[in-house]
């Protein structure tokens, strides 16, 4: 893996924090990485289920059901 446009002091200090834990730089840098990118599981359920999941916590609004009228006749295009 490559970065590029690292600040220099802040490469100075991965080195030392690196040589620090015996390591090296790249293995460094990927046990800090390693917590902030969690693996991801694969979702077992559905599109409405993860949403209802996320949304749920924060509380519902109740909303009024409009009453369904009849449906109009379909337009005759052979006249």
């Amino acid at each position: 893996m490559t970065i590029r446009n690292v600040d220099e002091q802040l490469k100075a200090r991965l080195r030392v924090q690196a040589a620090l834990h015996g390591r090296s730089m790249e293995e460094d840098a990927s046990y800090i990485l390693r917590p902030a990118l969690p693996v991801v599981s694969e979702r077992s359920g559905s599109l409405v289920d993860a949403i209802r999941a996320r949304i749920e916590p924060l509380g519902g609004v109740d909303l009024d059901i409009v009453p369904r009228e009849v449906m109009r006749e379909p337009p005759d295009f052979d006249a």
